[in-house]
């Protein structure tokens, strides 16, 4: 029998060289997108096929679907995990997460190049800073209620606005079996922007901002792994998915696990203002665009690090995906932080 076919894009990135990696093991035949220029170094399995994607004419995508098709036939399913998470500008988002999720599920559609599900892996960000207000009374130890899977989304940053639009898009083109996942922050090896968090914890600095509490969500990518491959053949048609690892965590959580893992003594703990963050996240965003780059601290950044509440109800997930988190967030920086000391991150 002839083992599922998959294309996963984003395939050499943090999160989809993992769903490279789980998808080998599961036994599908796997295809990984990737662009010119794009690092193979976490795509050295020789069992791995690739494909050259590129998302931004019709014509090139269309010409290489068509090849795609009559040199191997469709794929089974698609993991869309490409996008990008920093730009320069507001129309730099939308031309990869909006136009590049869009023009590829139409065109493998229109060129007959899949035969089942579409997984778009969106972002909880899509729902901006909703349920900010305290409740009289909430779970036993919070202060916020969870968003909901039925609450209207009110994106705020570009990052958020352009994942809606492309969920948005999505639902309009006939004849498209997909799902959407949202999940909260991902961390794990091989991601960048919460290994900042680990190195200035080995500089005993841990920086936070805002005086409000902050209820906070992660998902360990494994999990978020195990969740997409299990969306290609479960989960409701169409439906939006939110992911976390089932718990809420303070702001503090994440660097006192850090701390403790990495073996740091004394680490000195900053609380800014959020005015003072809005500051420094738009000079650092104006000099990045003077400089033709992108700053890890931007105006979205700023909106990201003030919301106060990123609790979200994941048991659609649980229920429709058999969705069963593996790593809290002790095992999951535990597992990140001696793969930091294996590759000499830290």
């Amino acid at each position: 029998m002839t083992p599922p076919s998959l294309l996963i894009t984003g395939a050499s990135g943090f999160i989809g060289s993992f769903m490279v990696e789980a998808a080998l093991s599961a036994g599908f035949t796997v295809w990984a997108a990737v662009r010119d220029g794009s690092s193979r170094s976490y795509l050295q399995d020789p069992r791995i096929r690739f494909f050259h994607l590129d998302l931004r004419s019709d014509e090139a995508l269309q010409a290489a679907l068509r090849e795609q098709v009559a040199a191997h036939g469709p794929w089974d399913y698609v993991i869309h995990a490409a996008g990008a998470t920093k730009c320069r500008t507001e129309a730099d988002f939308f031309r990869t997460n909006t136009e590049g999720t869009l023009r590829l599920a139409r065109l493998l559609v229109a060129e007959q190049a899949l035969r089942h599900r579409f997984v778009f892996v969106s972002s909880l960000s899509v729902m901006g800073a909703l349920r900010e207000q305290p409740v009289d009374a909430p779970a036993e130890g919070l202060h916020y209620a969870p968003i909901l899977d039925t609450d209207t989304p009110r994106p705020n940053t570009a990052y958020g606005r352009s994942k809606w639009q492309a969920e948005q898009g999505l639902a309009a083109i006939p004849g498209l079996d997909y799902v959407v996942l949202r999940p909260t922050g991902v961390y794990g090896p091989r991601e960048r922007d919460y290994f900042l968090m680990a190195k200035s914890i080995a500089r005993h600095v841990d920086f936070a901002v805002g005086y409000r509490p902050q209820e906070i969500t992660f998902i360990y990518v494994r999990d978020l792994v195990q969740a997409a491959l299990a969306a290609l053949t479960r989960g409701t048609r169409g439906r939006a998915y939110f992911l976390t690892d089932g718990c809420v965590y303070t702001s503090r959580a994440f660097s006192d696990l850090l701390q403790r893992e990495m073996g740091v003594r004394r680490v000195l703990h900053i609380t800014a203002p959020l005015w003072f963050l809005r500051v420094v996240s738009r000079v650092a965003g104006t000099v990045a665009a003077w400089r033709g780059r992108t700053s890890t601290l931007n105006p979205d950044k700023y909106q990201i690090m003030k919301q106060r509440n990123w609790q979200c109800d994941i048991s659609a997930a649980c229920r429709d995906l058999d969705y069963a988190p593996a790593y809290p967030l002790e095992r999951g920086v535990a597992e990140t932080v001696a793969w930091y000391k294996q590759e000499k991150w830290i």
